[in-house]
């Protein structure tokens, strides 16, 4: 099942305060917005192999998200990040149970606890590779009991069998061995456990990609990895049922983030730690390639206002370890009815009377 919503936010530089952002929900999610120049995208995937691919220096991704937890930008940065916790909660909450552990796989500074409370869960196990992220907001209260520990996404310490949910916003795309990754995550969850995750898709800052590459071109005669390799939606649910899960779903939203130039953006980017920590990175761009990137951006993208749109594709996955109490689907040839029924109000009608006069009997 693929569904696709959008939001458009704004971010705003004042100029006494540096990088101060306020943001406006321009449209709803049932809008889909458009960015010009799809044809001219440039983006690159990691398809599902049977063999782990070192892709990117996790190292580098720890360092990366310590310094950015003492960046001075850091917490007004995480608009991003709680606007997808916030979405992966409303999917959590279609599923009518109350847990008593949930495990945020991935936490960071706590994103997803923000939205939780007493009704969905009673405790909260946050971990993530960097100790400084898990201890930002440590002295803040939520409604929910909260652990923390130090877990790398690649090399789970649970027991099998023994968790009953297990979240995971905005992280997942970091991991080497995703596929790896997700059979741990599947062995720790009980029968009929469920895994709810986002992560970034392949569009995701294609614009920035796509000004970067055609800079580099004419600047050094040549391209870089500048941007990090991302999954396409079409693998997600190969890899959830390659790695044992059920009834999967998996769903695309776009979130699309005006800001007034690419060195805002690039800034931002440092401040969330998500910068680029691919393994066959460049250790530095140069200063005349950013500046013709910045010209590229603004003529390819920019808009009336003279702000630029970066797209945040963010892919929702969901997936069940099977249990024997779990609903089958049925086989083949068993249905009772035509599909061709449900355009028909009068037969679906008189359908409706009989199932209620069974009931009844």
């Amino acid at each position: 099942m693929i569904r696709q919503r959008s939001g458009n936010f704004i971010r705003t530089i004042n100029t006494l305060t540096s990088l101060h952002p306020t943001f406006c929900r321009s449209s709803c999610r049932s809008t889909i917005w458009v960015p010009p120049h799809r044809g001219s995208r440039f983006f690159t995937s990691t398809p599902a192999t049977t063999q782990a691919q070192i892709i990117f220096d996790r190292h580098v991704k720890k360092l990366q998200r310590d310094k950015s937890v003492h960046h001075p930008e850091n917490a007004q940065t995480d608009y991003i990040k709680d606007e997808v916790a916030e979405r992966l909660v409303d999917r959590l909450m279609d599923i009518k149970r109350r847990f008593k552990t949930v495990v945020d796989l991935g936490a960071g500074c706590g994103h997803v606890v923000k939205f939780l409370d007493k009704e969905i869960c009673e405790e909260v196990i946050q971990t993530d590779i960097s100790q400084q992220m898990l201890d930002r907001d440590k002295d803040k209260e939520y409604e929910v009991t909260i652990q923390r520990q130090v877990v790398d996404e690649e090399n789970l310490s649970f027991e099998p069998d023994s968790l009953d949910v297990v979240l995971s916003s905005l992280s997942l795309h970091w991991v080497n061995d995703l596929p790896g990754a997700l059979i741990q995550v599947n062995r720790a969850l009980k029968p009929d456990g469920v895994l709810l995750g986002a992560m970034f898709g392949g569009d995701t800052l294609f614009e920035l990609r796509t000004s970067l590459q055609l800079a580099e071109l004419e600047r050094e005669g040549g391209l870089s990895p500048h941007v990090s390799p991302m999954i396409n939606v079409s693998d997600i649910a190969q890899l959830l049922s390659r790695a044992g899960f059920t009834l999967t779903t998996v769903d695309s939203e776009e979130i699309v983030v005006r800001y007034p130039s690419i060195f805002e953006l690039m800034e931002d980017l440092g401040a969330m730690g998500e910068s680029n920590a691919v393994i066959s990175r460049k250790p530095f761009l140069r200063r005349d390639t950013l500046i013709a990137a910045s010209s590229v951006y603004k003529e390819l993208y920019g808009k009336e206002d003279g702000s630029i749109p970066a797209t945040f594709q963010v892919i929702f996955l969901i997936g069940w370890k099977p249990s024997p109490t779990q609903r089958k689907p049925l086989k083949p040839g068993s249905a009772t009815h035509s599909m061709t029924d449900l355009a028909n109000p009068e037969k679906m009608n008189v359908l409706f009377q009989e199932q209620q006069r069974k009931g009844k009997a």
